[in-house]
């Protein structure tokens, strides 16, 4: 998969991002690195690797999960949204 000036104009559309045209060129050859190392992954041979292999044997560590509520953070986190009303973020229509 390459990346162009076309994926880029659809990722910004489906991200809300605005990317300056002088960045564009450093974007797509940034993404096209990370796209092709990604497909250097798949490569790999993976048989008789263990689906729960992991590089240490202690466990993630794990925290209560305790349900709390408080306005100021979801406050705090839709003010950097580009569009939201009455507490919900508003996304662009995505099908078609």
């Amino acid at each position: 998969m390459r990346v162009d000036d076309e994926l880029l104009s659809r990722l910004e559309k489906l991200s809300m991002l605005k990317i300056d045209e002088s960045e564009r060129t450093e974007c797509i050859e940034q993404l096209d690195k990370i796209v092709s190392f990604v497909q250097n992954l798949s490569s790999l041979d993976t048989d008789g690797v263990d689906e729960v292999f992991a590089m240490n044997q202690s466990a993630t560590a794990l925290r209560l999960d305790e349900p709390r509520s408080s306005s100021d953070i979801a406050d705090d986190i839709l003010k950097n949204a580009p569009l939201s009303e009455d507490s919900f973020f508003i996304v662009p229509k995505i099908i078609e």
